[in-house]
């Protein structure tokens, strides 16, 4: 474990440190490798100095991001991290799905605090739209499946952002709505002829079901709706894989953000307690069209601890009085939803998959701050299920809820770490603790953070 490091004080100074994170010629991606909260932001904000592009692959709305700097916090939910950087060029891919109102607001809100949101700022033409309707599916279907013999436990815990149900549409096809459709009126009036025809049929037979009223939506209301967000919107729409393929050719490098986290991917998540799309770093292929070659640097954001939002097994949660500090001291809840997120151990059986799966090259360790002053820390290296010891991640999200986790016991660290500026400085049990990571999941650790500014970070 080298010690080599240095703190990040300004754009200049995390340019700088790239050189010392040892990556690999090319473009990298840095991706989430827990159930999502993991600090993506900031790292994607430090790491922007060093790169041209910064291009948003998955998700939606139902992210979220947040930044300070100087003491101004940013909270981002569709506009990629990199946007605090004037100079840089910030993509929105076709793997995300964009909710017109809620980017709207976000480019309103940042330019009234100063940035530039002009030619810096892109977004794909082939990328789907979120309606008002897909949000209402959301919280009808909900409500439907918790009617059901399941009960509150069949619940999926969805943001209600109408996320899932734009993606299923993308699946469905005939029901979608992309972003290249709002640029000519008279399609997109024929297009939502045709689909809000099967969209208020299908809402109106989900809310009789979950006894919930239901209004249905006009082409008219919708073409209204959308009209003064298309004009803003409009002037950013652009073919974003030719764009990004004409950026790899003229040498520039890309920074791919990832959105929500590998253990919330469609596919390889704790299904179905999941997001809808592909949020490991397989993700950033389909979602930009970049092919895997031209990414080999992986960077995996990892919480010191373990946190999770909305239902599905954890095995690690803590239901006493240490998950509680965790929870204040870490003011864990939601930059979408406000929830408050559930809190416990790190889970390394967890982390080894995710970080096999999303290939991760090296590890930034966020919140390490959080743990200072507790007596000790455990970790989770092993699960016993049925009488059965294993150390690896099961596919089933039934069997994950019934394992029991195994604990190795390190020593706690007392002192303060908010304000160390290099890895020297932090407290031998905290290297002790890192290097307990770095050697059972096999990936370095690159990057501490020790608090949300930029400041507070220690490259290694």
């Amino acid at each position: 474990m080298s010690k080599a490091s240095a703190s990040v004080t300004d754009p200049k100074a995390a340019a700088a440190m790239l050189e010392r994170l040892n990556l690999a010629p090319g473009h990298a991606a840095v991706v989430g490798l827990q159930w999502g909260d993991e600090g993506k932001g900031k790292v994607v904000d430090l790491l922007t100095a060093g790169f041209d592009v910064v291009a948003r692959y998955n998700g939606g709305a139902n992210a979220g991001h947040t930044v300070v700097v100087d003491d101004k916090t940013y909270a981002l939910h569709l506009i990629p991290s990199g946007i605090l950087y004037p100079d840089k060029l910030n993509v929105l891919g076709n793997g995300v799905v964009i909710d017109p109102e809620q980017v709207v607001k976000e480019i309103t809100g940042l330019r009234s605090q100063g940035l530039k949101l002009d030619d810096n700022f892109l977004v794909s033409d082939r990328a789907h739209v979120v309606m008002p309707y897909h949000k209402l599916q959301d919280a009808l279907q909900e409500a439907a499946v918790v009617k059901g013999e399941g009960g509150d436990a069949a619940a999926i815990g969805t943001t209600g952002r109408g996320i899932g149900p734009c993606y299923a549409d993308k699946a469905l096809r005939s029901t979608a709505i992309r972003i290249a459709d709002l640029l000519d009126a008279d399609h997109l009036r024929q297009r939502l002829r045709a689909v809000l025809a099967v969209k208020n049929a299908t809402l109106a037979g989900l809310a009789a079901y979950a006894e919930r009223p239901f209004e249905p939506m006009s082409v008219d209301a919708a073409m209204d709706w959308l009209a003064p967000l298309v004009e803003v919107i409009r002037p950013h729409v652009t073919d974003s894989a030719r764009l990004l393929h004409r950026q790899i050719d003229a040498g520039k490098r890309i920074l791919f953000e990832g959105a929500n986290a590998t253990l919330l991917d469609i596919d390889h998540g704790t299904y179905p307690y999941v997001t809808s799309s592909n949020c490991s770093s397989l993700g950033v292929h389909t979602g930009t069209g970049v092919a895997g070659h031209h990414v080999p640097n992986v960077i995996g954001i990892v919480k010191a601890y373990q946190t999770r939002v909305g239902g599905g097994p954890m095995p690690t949660e803590l239901h006493d009085a240490t998950g509680e500090r965790i929870r204040e001291v870490g003011r864990e809840y939601g930059t979408t939803t406000g929830r408050p997120r559930r809190c416990g151990w790190l889970d390394l059986v967890a982390l080894r998959y995710t970080a096999t799966v999303s290939g991760a090259t090296g590890l930034a360790i966020m919140l390490l701050d959080v743990l200072a002053g507790l007596d000790e820390l455990k970790v989770c290296t092993a699960y016993t299920l049925d009488g059965q010891t294993s150390a690896d991640f099961p596919a089933d999200a039934r069997a994950l809820g019934r394992v029991d986790p195994v604990y190795e016991t390190l020593p706690g660290f007392a002192n303060d770490v908010t304000a160390c500026i290099e890895f020297d400085k932090l407290p031998p049990e905290a290297h002790g603790y890192l290097k307990f990571i770095e050697d059972f999941i096999g990936v370095p650790v690159v990057m501490v953070s020790v608090g949300p500014k930029r400041s507070q970070s220690i490259f290694r």
